[in-house]
């Protein structure tokens, strides 16, 4: 339970970095793309994203450590967290881009 409580604070407090604005260089992609292509993507919009994406990781951390061995429910949540995963990557490659 302990572990659990560890990853639900460091994603809770990852969020709050990208919801003020900080944390661009913990972006993968970001932190190593170009000038170039840093002009194309609108950051802010991108640290949206990635600040609400590490919500939800809070959230399914602290949702598996809840639910504990339960298999059923544990794969329910995972498939949950893997179409809302599959979701957020679109959006930072659609929605987060400058036209």
């Amino acid at each position: 339970m302990i572990k659990t409580i560890i990853f639900v604070v460091l994603f809770v407090v990852l969020a709050i970095v990208f919801a003020m604005g900080k944390g661009d260089m913990l972006i993968a992609g970001y932190n190593t793309a170009s000038e170039e292509e840093r002009r194309t993507v609108n950051i802010h919009r991108l640290r949206i994203l990635m600040a609400i994406i590490c919500v939800i990781t809070a959230v399914y951390s602290g949702v598996l450590g809840f639910i504990g061995e339960d298999m059923v429910n544990g794969m329910i949540a995972t498939i949950i967290f893997i179409v809302i995963t599959i979701v957020f990557v679109i959006f930072a490659n659609t929605w987060a881009k400058k036209k």
